[in-house]
């Protein structure tokens, strides 16, 4: 399951991604991301330490992508802040642990399922750039604008 870190996150991104290459105040990210700004702060470290997006302090100061949005996958932003992807630790690639009442990991169907959940969704999210969520956040932002018709009045 995504962690509400990882949905803000991914949220912030897109905002940053439509802004690229310009600066993005803090206050302002987290407004339009709808992301509480405490909490985006923290994870906006993360993201920097990730190398994701780039800041400056100071009046001219805000948030940038370090990147081009093409260049940053959805998994990626998903393992920085959410770990690995696998739904069950035995069926992780990168951080493979038994499960504790698991009599032999080898031979458990569980573990084989989960592992094609794991290959499943990364398969989903591993080609999915954040130019490309954005532009969807875009494009269905924009038809929530869009006013209804009048409906028509019916004749007696």
């Amino acid at each position: 399951m995504l962690s509400k870190k990882a949905k803000y996150a991914l949220r912030a991104l897109a905002v940053l991604t439509r802004a690229y290459p310009d600066l993005v105040p803090a206050h302002r990210l987290a407004r339009e991301a709808a992301v509480p700004e405490k909490f985006l702060e923290s994870i906006l470290v993360e993201l920097r330490n990730a190398q994701v997006v780039a800041s400056k302090r100071g009046a001219d100061g805000g948030h940038t992508l370090a990147r081009p949005a093409e260049d940053v996958m959805v998994g990626d932003i998903v393992r920085i802040l959410d770990g690995p992807i696998a739904p069950i630790r035995c069926a992780s690639v990168t951080a493979f642990e038994p499960c504790n009442d698991c009599p032999d990991p080898e031979r458990c169907a569980l573990r084989l399922l989960m592992g094609d959940v794991r290959n499943a969704m990364s398969e989903v999210i591993d080609r999915r750039s954040l130019r490309q969520l954005s532009d969807d956040t875009h494009r269905l932002a924009s038809l929530a604008i869009v006013p209804a018709a009048p409906a028509e009045e019916t004749r007696a």
